[in-house]
C-alpha cells in the first residue's frame, strides 16, 4: 500500500519557508492559475509564495494542490549580437 498523500492544505503548513513550490488555486470567473516559486509563509488563512513578478497571497479555501517542485534550472546567457 503506498502512503496517504497530504491535502494541499497539510502540505503547505508542514512545507519549510524558502521551499520551491507550485500552488494551483481558484480565481475570479470559474478558472485556474499558479503561482510557482518559494514558498514565504503559511498561517490558517493562506500563504505567500515570492514568484519572479512579485509575492502572491493565496487563501487556502482557493487551494486546489500544491506540491514542492524542483530548482530552477540556470538560466542561459544572453546571445551576443553579431
Amino acid at each position: 500500500m503506498s502512503p496517504t498523500q497530504p491535502t494541499p492544505r497539510e502540505f503547505l503548513a508542514s512545507a519549510a519557508p524558502g521551499t520551491r513550490v507550485v500552488v494551483r488555486y481558484r480565481i475570479a470567473g470559474g478558472g485556474l492559475t499558479d503561482a510557482l516559486g518559494h514558498l514565504v509563509d503559511t498561517d490558517d488563512d493562506g500563504c505567500t509564495v515570492r514568484t519572479r513578478q512579485a509575492d502572491v497571497v493565496i487563501p487556502l479555501e482557493l487551494v486546489v494542490a500544491a506540491k514542492e517542485v524542483p530548482p530552477a534550472p540556470p538560466r542561459r546567457p544572453a546571445r551576443a549580437r553579431g
